[in-house]
């Protein structure tokens, strides 16, 4: 189900509790949600469609919905400074980032994974993974 955008600085800056089986539907509800506005947005965490819980979902460098149950950042090299939007905020906004990144997370049948991503979909894991952190930039 296609949800939609919180916008409440409150709700956003408050951290996210681990994603559980559970959660399975929030998942579903947010890969939907991305998929609905991907002409201009390219990543969402659950906090993003009411729900605090630490799961990601991101296009991945083929264009592909990756959704990630709760991301952890391992690693992360090359830093640098980015100008990002963000659906549940107006304007854009400097942020540090890395190059490359390390990421540990489960996968919707909450198998654990650790991949390495670069560029523009490190930076929106980044971004995100933020967000479930209840940062804002």
């Amino acid at each position: 189900m296609i949800r939609a955008i919180m916008t409440k600085r409150f709700f956003l800056r408050q951290p996210s509790e681990a994603a559980t089986a559970d959660d399975l539907g929030i998942a579903e509800d947010l890969a939907e949600t991305l998929e609905a506005h991907r002409a201009h947005c390219v990543g969402m965490a659950a906090n993003m469609i009411g729900e605090r819980k630490r799961i990601i979902a991101v296009l991945d460098g083929a264009g592909k919905v990756l959704v990630m149950f709760n991301p952890r950042i391992v690693k992360a090299e090359g830093p640098y400074e980015a100008e990002e939007g963000c659906l549940s905020l107006e304007g854009i906004r400097t942020a540090q980032r890395f190059r490359r990144i390390v990421v540990a997370y489960d996968d919707e049948r909450l198998q654990a994974h650790e991949d390495a991503f670069d560029g523009f979909v490190a930076q929106t894991i980044q971004h995100e993974v933020d967000h479930c952190n209840g940062v804002i930039i």
